[in-house]
């Protein structure tokens, strides 16, 4: 059984996880580009451009290729898929009004059931016995926000990513820039967390950019909020709920898009099942294609998320 730290690194490392999966993004159905800037070479510095005085439309990530139609499986041995999420890890994961697991994951989980055509059951545990759980089979598969690494590959097998976790950078809102480039960030103080792959990543590529390395999400927040650093940058998906909760007082928003380098940020979220089970693994990916293709996967992903993290 994997230790608590070891889940709760599996847990911050979503995406690096998160199960707010990780394969390119695909804004509204289509290929989106997100954003893998290299060293800059010796130039004089650009002037960045400035945003535009209005509402970006909602972005809705994918990561199906229309033009890679996947075969339909043989699901005539499939009568029932047993998946096991965790306890809480909204909106992803959460006990329902009515007591009955709920969030985004569980409501995929039954769009694949419904498209697969078998009875699905869904199960809570605590994130850190989900992997034991499954390999002595006491359900099917996992839909927790479970991110892709090679330790967990050495345990079970994955499907296709259906999200990522991208980094993006976040600003006040009368200095939104809806392009970064590093050498917009030249001297510009960036917040960020200490020992993080975010500040690995700022490190490596914006080399120009005067980071502050804080200890938590809120510290780095509130810096941002109080104008001591002029951009934050991390986890797309918590800041994405942050910029449209209370806590941030309407003060920021996102500036640029998504990062998504998997050498920093990870292979993306998947569903795992027990190694060798490729028949499962294979309809599940079938179903996610079906459900992305019907648009029910652009219709949940506007149901969870308000401010897009993409």
């Amino acid at each position: 059984m994997a230790s608590s730290q070891q889940a709760k690194s599996f847990k911050s490392a979503r995406g690096l996880l998160m199960g707010l999966a990780a394969a390119a993004c695909l804004l509204a159905a289509q290929p989106a580009e997100a954003q893998t800037p290299a060293k800059r070479p010796p130039a004089a510095p650009q002037t960045p451009p400035q945003a535009a005085p209005q509402a970006a439309p909602q972005a809705v990530p994918g990561f199906w290729d229309p033009r890679r139609r996947p075969e339909r499986p043989d699901l005539s041995r499939l009568t029932v898929i047993r998946f096991l999420t965790e306890t809480d890890y909204p909106p992803f994961n959460f006990t329902g009004a009515d007591g009955n697991p709920a969030g985004f994951n569980v409501d995929l989980a039954r769009s694949l059931c419904e498209e697969i055509k078998v009875t699905c059951t869904v199960q809570m545990r605590r994130f850190e016995t989900l992997v034991d759980a499954l390999t002595s089979n006491r359900g099917d598969a996992i839909i927790a926000s479970m991110a892709v690494s090679p330790q967990l590959r050495a345990r079970v097998d994955f499907t296709d990513p259906y999200y990522r976790v991208p980094a993006r950078f976040v600003s006040r809102k009368d200095a939104v820039m809806p392009e970064i480039r590093p050498e917009y960030l030249e001297g510009k103080k960036v917040g960020v967390i200490a020992g993080s792959a975010h500040e690995a990543y700022l490190k490596a590529m914006f080399t120009d950019a005067e980071l502050h390395a804080y200890p938590g999400d809120d510290a780095m927040r509130a810096a941002l909020r109080r104008g001591e650093v002029d951009f934050i940058f991390g986890d797309a998906i918590s800041l994405a709920f942050w910029i449209n909760g209370t806590d941030s007082g309407d003060c920021c928003a996102f500036s640029g898009g998504p990062f998504v380098e998997s050498r920093f940020f990870g292979e993306g979220i998947g569903i795992a099942v027990r190694k060798g089970n490729d028949v499962l693994r294979q309809a599940l990916n079938w179903a996610m294609f079906r459900v992305w293709e019907k648009g029910r996967y652009t219709d949940l992903w506007l149901r969870y998320f308000s401010v897009s993290p993409f």
